[in-house]
């Protein structure tokens, strides 16, 4: 298990877990709340339970976690599949009810088509860095049927730079981060953050037409992707 699964398990098996911290590399470490990732419906913000209304037909949520928004559309009689490269992120869907659930990595899951392909909590950002947004939304497009969305929700981060210049060797939404629990520290990854506009264009570009569905006053958006 590594650390961030370690919090998973405490959070699962003792209804509590000790601060989880998450460090990046553009300020302080922030404080990581593990009961975020076990909430409930009435715990879940306008977006997110707008994105699960849209849902249709047979759905895969990928980097699903530990099941939360898998759970509320199976709830809802939707034929639901969980996907999550974490092992113990699957156990425990599994151990809270989800029936459908694939320990796999989204560019090594090609065995099935779907109308719907969720991606919240930024799932977009698995990408990982901008030149690899192509990539993973063309395997999402083989993985669509004809008529099939990707709804996903992502966030503008300029803010971050209002007091020093963008970074001149790479996109700007492009973040690492990594964790710490109980005083272990996890490896550095990747993760992506696009823009509005950069998003409609690479989407056009992997045969995708965007649309704007949600916008908040903090510089996030949900948005949807249809072939």
């Amino acid at each position: 298990m590594n650390v961030f699964e370690c919090a998973l398990s405490d959070q699962f098996n003792n209804d509590a877990a000790d601060v989880l911290w998450l460090h990046n590399t553009y300020g302080g470490p922030e404080e990581m709340p593990v009961d975020v990732f076990f909430r409930d419906p009435e715990d879940m913000p306008e977006m997110e339970l707008y994105a699960l209304s849209l849902c249709k037909g047979k759905i895969l949520d990928v980097g699903a976690g530990v099941g939360s928004h898998a759970l509320v559309l199976q709830k809802a009689g939707l034929d639901v599949t969980a996907l999550d490269i974490s092992k113990t992120a699957c156990d425990i869907s599994k151990l809270r009810g989800l029936s459908q659930v694939i320990n796999l990595d989204i560019f090594s899951h090609d065995s099935q088509k779907y109308d719907t392909i969720l991606m919240l909590m930024n799932g977009i950002g698995l990408a990982g860095r901008l030149e690899r947004l192509p990539a993973l939304l063309e395997h999402c497009q083989l993985l669509l049927n004809k008529g099939g969305q990707i709804l996903f929700d992502s966030s503008d981060i300029s803010y971050l730079y209002d007091d020093v210049p963008f970074p001149d060797n790479k996109y700007f939404g492009e973040l690492s981060y990594k964790y710490q629990y109980k005083g272990i520290s996890g490896d550095w990854f990747n993760w992506l953050y696009v823009d509005k506009q950069t998003l409609e264009i690479y989407a056009a570009e992997s045969g995708f037409k965007f649309q704007l569905l949600m916008e908040d006053d903090m510089d996030q958006y949900l948005g949807r992707l249809s072939v």
